[in-house]
């Protein structure tokens, strides 16, 4: 009798063994998704040039070309754009850099969502307009600096602030995406070879160079 009952608890033991394997569902881990790298609209760019074209014909500022920056997109794409007026198209576009704020010096903390202010000791870049006038020497990069005259409320500061054009070491010829652009203290900055091949055109504008940053 007792061999019986042992068999019994024996056979009852194999039989929920097997109908926990055979409930057991496997998972399968989920592939992961890469992060689709954003680009410029340009569409978006063509009615920013256009109006930036009537601007610098009031303002009497250069016509053959201007400068766009587009601080929507994330800071591992090209975002700045040189503008050719003449034959209504890109002709150069580069990385640039944004103001950290609160976040690390040199870090990307904010690649995909910066914020801006006009505030001295924001450490953020500010929207709007800009006359690049005044070419001068600069402790950063190729050593060149153009001083950035706020045209309107959202960047009246840029001159008390110290806020210019240059050139950095940490910034890439290429783009870095997903990574982002690091961020300085509201400078937008740009790599020491797009500043080479920037440099000579607005030496030879004539007349200063619009640059019309906004988000």
């Amino acid at each position: 009798m007792k061999r019986v009952y042992l068999l019994f608890i024996i056979f009852w033991m194999c039989s929920c063994s097997q109908e926990r394997k055979n409930n057991t569902i496997t998972t399968i881990d989920a592939p992961q998704v890469a992060e689709k790298k954003p680009e410029a609209d340009l569409s978006k760019l063509k009615i920013k040039a256009e109006e930036a074209l009537k601007f610098c014909i009031s303002k009497n500022l250069n016509k053959d070309f201007c400068i766009l920056i587009d601080m929507s997109l994330h800071s591992g794409v090209s975002r700045f754009f040189v503008w050719d007026f003449k034959n209504n198209k890109i002709s150069q576009k580069y990385l640039v850099g944004h103001g950290c704020g609160s976040n690390a010096w040199s870090k990307d903390h904010s690649k995909a969502n910066p914020a801006f202010s006009n505030e001295d000791g924001s450490h953020l870049s500010s929207l709007g307009k800009y006359k690049l006038e005044g070419r001068g020497y600069s402790d950063w990069g190729i050593n060149i600096k153009y001083l950035m005259h706020g045209l309107e409320d959202t960047n009246s500061n840029a001159l008390k602030r110290v806020i210019v054009f240059h050139s950095w070491d940490m910034m890439s010829d290429d783009e870095v995406f997903p990574n982002g652009s690091p961020e300085g203290w509201g400078c937008p900055t740009v790599s020491n070879k797009a500043m080479k091949e920037i440099d000579p055109m607005i030496q030879k504008s004539g007349k200063p160079v619009l640059m019309w940053i906004y988000n």
